[in-house]
């Protein structure tokens, strides 16, 4: 099985630049798209319903052009549930939890700590949900899947200039901290099972031309527990796909 993750910094305007093209090339056999900023009424007729495909959306309560995720499968789930189950986190529409016969797939577009004291605190209070809510799922006898943008760099391998960034949002020692946590508690970055070097990024700051010199930041992830480790074929970064400041990531995975 074949997944790939990628936050398309707006649904819309990657759809402008191919993402159908792209998608429907690849064929991978689920994807999962972060910050998608759009209502599923708000998409053309093709990403509503990409061929072959089972989809689901989850967008802002209030917020329009904000976060936002989807999910498309070829299996189709038993069923899919917005959000985490606590209103507070929910409300901004992150979270898509699919539910098939032999795994959970949570598709997830973690907060950015960036704009202030308070989105960061917001952010780590929802990783600390997130935790629970995914070490419940595989205590509950669920493989667990995770993908999507974490919006933290976890190690200094992973980023261009980690002495520079030490004391911004995204490399704290407390984002990086919970990330160790969090495989701690049983889950496995499945790329760096199969991929140990640096300069290996899934996200490059636009405005300062980053992409171009690979001054990047390794924040989006596919994670599994540890019963699914001995199971991942693959793990891999796709940096010559444009159109958006992310770029996709897959896994390969075999489950039957």
């Amino acid at each position: 099985m074949r997944l790939i993750s990628w936050n398309v910094n707006g649904i819309r305007a990657a759809h402008k630049k191919g993402l159908v093209d792209f998608l429907t090339k690849d064929g991978a056999d689920i994807i999962c798209l972060q910050e998608t900023k759009a209502e599923e009424g708000q998409l053309p007729g093709e990403l509503r319903h990409l061929a072959g495909y089972h989809s689901s959306f989850v967008s802002p309560v209030d917020r329009k052009g904000y976060s936002g995720v989807c999910t498309y499968s070829k299996l189709e789930p038993r069923k899919v549930v917005p959000g985490l189950g606590n209103p507070r986190f929910d409300a901004e529409g992150r979270v898509l939890v699919s539910y098939y016969d032999r795994f959970v797939l949570y598709n997830v577009y973690f907060p950015n700590g960036k704009s202030s004291p308070e989105r960061l605190r917001y952010k780590m209070e929802f990783y600390d949900e997130f935790l629970e809510v995914a070490k419940g799922a595989a205590e509950a006898g669920h493989h667990v899947v995770v993908c999507g943008d974490v919006n933290t760099a976890h190690r200094e391998i992973d980023l261009a200039r980690p002495k520079e960034n030490e004391k911004v949002s995204g490399f704290l020692p407390q984002e990086r901290q919970w990330i160790d946590r969090f495989l701690e508690s049983g889950f496995v970055d499945t790329f760096r099972i199969f991929d140990p070097s640096p300069e290996r990024y899934t996200w490059w700051d636009m405005k300062t031309r980053a992409r171009e010199r690979n001054v990047g930041w390794r924040i989006d992830y596919f994670f599994v527990d540890r019963g699914l480790r001995d199971r991942c074929r693959d793990a891999f970064i796709m940096p010559e796909v444009r159109g958006s400041d992310h770029c996709p990531i897959g896994l390969e995975i075999e489950l039957s």
